[in-house]
């Protein structure tokens, strides 16, 4: 008996994720022909045009490297801005963790830190005696 080893080289796949506000954002990054998907529709369907364009903008930094690869993105929870902003960290460290490149990671940076860290702020609770979080009823001493 003779033991068989294949020559197939196992698919590198690196999987990421991204927060702002309640949205999270999970990227999928194999190797591919640059095909970029948000909730299974091409991120050039993406509305508002302004959530699109932050979406994009990892992909722009990087360059050639997108063309080689294909990203999924499945991202839930939060309004369309806090999505876009989620979505665009788990691309980015996405692209930063399949290709290993500190030179691709350090531009980022660079250009805006938010694209490879997590934004933490969140929404202040409401709070009694109000309507919001900072708004209060009006008192009346005199």
């Amino acid at each position: 008996m003779s033991k068989r080893t294949s020559k197939k080289k196992a698919n590198k796949v690196s999987t990421t994720s991204g927060k702002r506000k309640s949205a999270t954002a999970r990227a999928t990054v194999t190797k591919g022909k640059g095909r970029v998907r948000v909730n299974s529709q091409p991120v050039e369907i993406v509305t508002p045009e302004l959530a699109r364009l932050r979406i994009l903008e990892p992909l722009a930094i990087a360059g050639d490297v997108v063309k080689e690869v294909d990203i999924a993105v499945v991202v839930s929870g939060g309004g369309t801005m806090g999505q876009a902003a989620a979505v665009r960290t788990a691309i980015a460290r996405g692209l930063v963790d399949f290709t290993g490149d500190t030179a691709l990671e350090e531009r980022y940076r660079r250009i805006d830190r938010g694209l490879l860290v997590n934004d933490s702020r969140q929404r202040e609770p409401k709070h009694q005696l109000g309507r919001g979080a900072r708004k209060k009823r009006q008192k009346s001493y005199r």
